[in-house]
């Protein structure tokens, strides 16, 4: 953990959260190690209200439910708060499949949100699990 010393520039990094050096000496002509500050997760764990989510808490959902495959955890901003939208790949769509998984998004992250079933392909084959689509 990092944190900076300084009351009018508070900075605090944690593990997983990414940083650079800055090259050079400050305009100050002091030549310690400077960091640029926070630039992002070095993980898909994500702060939405204030709670953090991570990928295992998707393949959760994904365990309870065997009906579906892919799955990503989009979240956005809505008015002045996180919103959260599981996307998940079904190939039998049906509203109490997309309740059932929506109660349990809710059981295992605290938290509500939307759950959309979408046709097996759909979602990209990347990786990400959880897309932070808030805008910094």
């Amino acid at each position: 953990m990092v944190t900076s010393l300084n009351p009018h520039h508070p900075c605090r990094l944690a593990l997983g959260d990414l940083t650079a050096a800055l090259p050079g000496a400050s305009s100050r002509g002091r030549t310690n190690l400077r960091i640029k500050g926070w630039m992002g997760r070095a993980d898909q764990t994500t702060k939405v209200k204030g709670m953090f989510m991570r990928p295992e808490q998707v393949a959760e959902v994904g365990k309870r439910h065997p009906q579906l495959g892919r799955l990503r955890l989009v979240v956005r901003r809505d008015g002045e708060s996180d919103a959260m939208t599981l996307k998940a790949e079904t190939a039998t769509p049906a509203p109490e499949l997309r309740d059932a998984a929506a109660a349990t998004l809710r059981a295992v992250t605290k938290l509500g949100g939307n759950v959309e079933l979408v046709a097996p392909g759909t979602l990209p084959n990347d990786g990400k699990v959880i897309a932070d689509e808030r805008q910094a």
